[in-house]
């Protein structure tokens, strides 16, 4: 069975990070659930409009997102419940961390594509 993730912030457009990890996780085999609340189509896959829109157990979760966004999205994140969040950088300040810690959120600071064995650079 394949694993899942939610991209939070996923994108469009192949020079943002939202897309390079889409694209990364497609190429590793996983199942991949874009989210982005303009909704369409990213790398031939259905765009939800929210995490709350995934009807899917999630592995993973990795955040594209601004911190105030990120922080934002704690509530619709813990309730995901989730194996791994990816704070990828960027997305997170302390306060947003600690915020997330504090809801029961299992953090990874870190990157996601990385973490797969990928560089992000791999996908121009």
């Amino acid at each position: 069975m394949k694993k899942k993730i939610a991209v939070l912030g996923a994108s469009a457009e192949h020079h943002k990070f939202g897309n390079k990890c889409v694209r990364a996780y497609l190429q590793a085999g996983w199942e991949v659930f874009p989210v982005n609340p303009r909704g369409g189509t990213i790398e031939g896959l259905t765009v939800a409009a929210s995490l709350a829109d995934v009807n899917a157990d999630l592995d993973r979760i990795g955040l594209y997102l601004p911190p105030p966004v990120t922080m934002s999205k704690l509530p619709e994140i813990a309730a995901a419940n989730a194996g791994d969040v990816y704070f990828n950088p960027g997305t997170a300040d302390g306060a947003v961390l600690a915020a997330a810690r504090a809801a029961g959120i299992n953090v990874v600071d870190g990157c996601a594509i990385v973490d797969i064995g990928f560089s992000p650079s791999q996908f121009p």
